[in-house]
């Protein structure tokens, strides 16, 4: 068997093992997590929308939902780490809103501001005579 061969079974072997597992690709314990990664990406889009707009309910059942679903993951069989990963992702990004919300640290603004003030720096002063 040459060389180039035994290069390439390892690889088509853990892509067969992959497609072929019990959370790999023709499961919905793959596609499952896949679709739910959208709740974090528009939560991760929200960071930059004003404060007002955040419903603190549908926030807070966002928290309790991908809870409930990060347990779900690590209990069900098989482990189902893509799920947890997700729904960990989730959480951060919710609970990050809900402080934003209640007057927490808003990076966002921070960012703007900072921004702001480098560029006044290099500007020099006009004096008024």
């Amino acid at each position: 068997m040459s060389a180039a061969k035994q290069g390439a079974a390892p690889a088509s072997n853990a892509f067969v093992r992959f497609w072929n597992s019990p959370t790999g690709p023709k499961t919905t314990h793959f596609w499952g997590p896949a679709a739910n990664w959208g709740i974090a990406i528009a939560g991760l889009s929200d960071m930059n929308k004003p404060v007002d707009m955040i419903s603190e309910k549908m926030t807070f059942a966002l928290c309790v939902y991908s809870l409930v679903f990060m347990r779900f993951a690590y209990k069900v069989q098989p482990r189902n780490m893509l799920l947890f990963a997700c729904h960990f992702a989730n959480e951060t990004v919710q609970l990050y809103q809900l402080q934003r919300k209640f007057g927490g640290y808003d990076f966002s603004i921070a960012s703007h501001e900072s921004s702001k003030t480098e560029g006044l720096e290099s500007v020099p002063e006009k004096n008024s005579s």
